[in-house]
């Protein structure tokens, strides 16, 4: 790494020299930030192991998509290994150590970043409503409240139902005064049953000495931007600013703050800033080869992924299938701290099915066959088989190469 340790200036807001990265530098350090580049913690029981990606990371995106696992679940196995599933949702869901707000997107996050995302509760508290208008707020409430003070943690349906019978957001009353409470912070949800939200006071689940709002905006802030620059290592402000969902100009006001500092990055247009506990000293380690969910905070920012690593992904779910170029849930091949290629995988009972398989060259064939044969058995499969491989003169050696 070209970084010596003294060129890196304390503070950002004293004067001092800038700090330059090359590009290999930075896609160091990014990885090494995502918890990517080292060997796999094997420390404490697996769901403690999964805590602690949970706590480095700051988030983790929730979706409902499930090709071989939901999102949450494949964030932590991309780090781990082959964490046991059971332990992962014991991780996020027991003990009160993470509650789901909205972060990047619906997002797990560690239960002492509570008192962080008063700024966001406030800020729709002061909207006054979402895109669902509640008939009759103070009623609605009042029930949701009573309902949870006696029988909670209850989910939408046990309150009362979740919808009127229409479609997915044709909410019911009860749904939406329930979703505007946890919006406002007077409830909370520690846990996903069947994917289904639980949702409990906030004043029962949160433990006491988070349970307040005592941060001002530019402290809630100034904390999320310093957290997201410690998960990535290095990062512009428009970086920053989208790890949590914030406004450049909410990164430009407390940036100063947060003891990043500022670095230049060969071949970025705009300024930078690195964490200085990642500057000191050169990222060495084991880079995984693993698949990863289009929803990893590694990948997760698009823009992003291809200014660091050269590559381009795009979630196609939701893209009409003759218009696909990947597949509905192309996950990317990381391998040697580079993103190779990807497949778009399925599950027929105990066969994972590689419908396509993009990759880079002929170097990628086979960690990709070991990325899948370790997905396979993580889920539970005893076979791989593989559809359509793009270029297609290297099927026969992946063929090979998974069945070796």
């Amino acid at each position: 790494m070209s970084v010596a340790a003294s060129r890196v200036p304390r503070m950002t807001n004293v004067p001092g020299p800038t700090v330059e990265l090359s590009a290999d530098d930075v896609r160091r350090l990014a990885l090494r930030a995502q918890g990517l580049l080292g060997a796999p913690d094997r420390r404490g029981r697996p769901q403690d192991r999964v805590r602690r990606v949970l706590r480095g990371l700051g988030a983790v995106q929730l979706d409902t998509i499930s090709v071989l696992a939901r999102s949450h679940e494949l964030i932590p196995y991309a780090r781990l290994g082959a964490v046991g599933r059971p332990a992962v949702e014991a991780a996020y869901w027991t003990d009160t150590h993470s509650f789901e707000y909205w972060s990047h997107a619906a997002c797990i996050l560690p239960i002492e970043e509570w008192p962080h995302f008063a700024f966001r509760r406030r800020a729709r508290l002061a909207r006054g409503h979402r895109w669902h208008v509640l008939e009759d707020s103070e009623r609605s409430c009042g029930a949701v409240r009573d309902r949870l003070k006696i029988d909670g943690p209850l989910t939408a349906t046990e309150l009362g139902g979740a919808k009127n019978g229409g479609p997915w957001y044709d909410w019911s009353e009860t749904k939406i005064a329930v979703e505007w409470l946890l919006d406002t912070g007077e409830v909370v949800c520690t846990q996903r049953r069947g994917w289904k939200r639980v949702y409990d006071l906030a004043e029962r689940a949160v433990p006491s000495e988070l349970l307040h709002d005592d941060f001002d905006d530019r402290e809630c802030m100034r904390r999320l931007v310093a957290q997201a620059g410690a998960a990535m290592g290095v990062a512009t402000r428009a970086d920053l600013a989208d790890y949590h969902r914030l406004k450049g100009e909410q990164v430009d006001s407390v940036i100063a703050d947060t003891g990043l500092v500022p670095v230049r990055v060969e071949g970025w247009a705009k300024p930078a800033w690195a964490d200085p506990a990642a500057l000191a000293d050169v990222p060495r380690g084991r880079h995984r080869t693993t698949l990863l969910s289009p929803f990893d905070s590694l990948i997760w920012d698009r823009p992003r992924t291809e200014r660091i690593f050269g590559f381009t992904h795009r979630l196609e779910a939701y893209v009409p299938k003759p218009k696909r170029v990947h597949g509905y849930f192309a996950m990317p091949l990381l391998t040697g701290g580079r993103l190779r290629g990807r497949v778009d995988p399925a599950r027929e009972g105990r066969t994972l099915v590689a419908r396509q398989v993009s990759l880079d060259g002929p170097g990628a064939v086979v960690p990709m066959a070991r990325a899948l044969r370790e997905a396979a058995s993580w889920v539970g499969c005893d076979n791989v088989r593989i559809e359509r491989t793009l270029p297609s003169d290297l099927t026969a050696g992946l063929v090979a190469a998974v069945a070796g």
